[in-house]
């Protein structure tokens, strides 16, 4: 059975690039404007029930438990079992906002394994 290499089309690159920039972006919002910004958490902490402090309640409960980080390990794992686009795209979420909240050691793993999922054999020569 011949395995053939992972390759992106352009689009595929392109699309990447903004979901990389959405999540990155929407994790430093939630980390400096909501869960960082004093009287956001203390507005949030008194009480007040807003898109914003459902939003900084579920990231703060998520990142406690390192579900960024583990959810971004697993599918990393996946993509360098059976790469796809819907697998890299995937994980390339769960790290950028685990690499923003918190969970810096295992994304950074899994990113590393979101590329070790572009290794393939050479194709032999005769």
């Amino acid at each position: 059975m011949k395995k053939t290499p992972f390759r992106l089309t352009p689009y595929q690159v392109q699309w990447l690039l903004v979901v990389g920039f959405v999540s990155v972006g929407y994790a430093l919002y939630l980390r400096y404007l909501a869960i960082e910004y004093s009287p956001v958490a203390l507005a949030c902490d008194a009480g007040l029930r807003t898109v914003l402090c459902t939003s900084r309640s579920v990231a703060t409960a998520l990142f406690k438990s390192n579900v960024f980080g583990i959810v971004a390990l697993v599918i990393a794992a996946l993509h360098v079992i059976r790469p796809s686009i819907v697998l890299l795209t995937g994980g390339l979420i769960a790290a950028g906002l685990g690499i923003v909240l918190y969970n810096v050691a295992l994304s950074g793993v899994a990113i590393g394994l979101l590329i070790l999922g572009f290794a393939r054999p050479a194709p032999a020569t005769a």
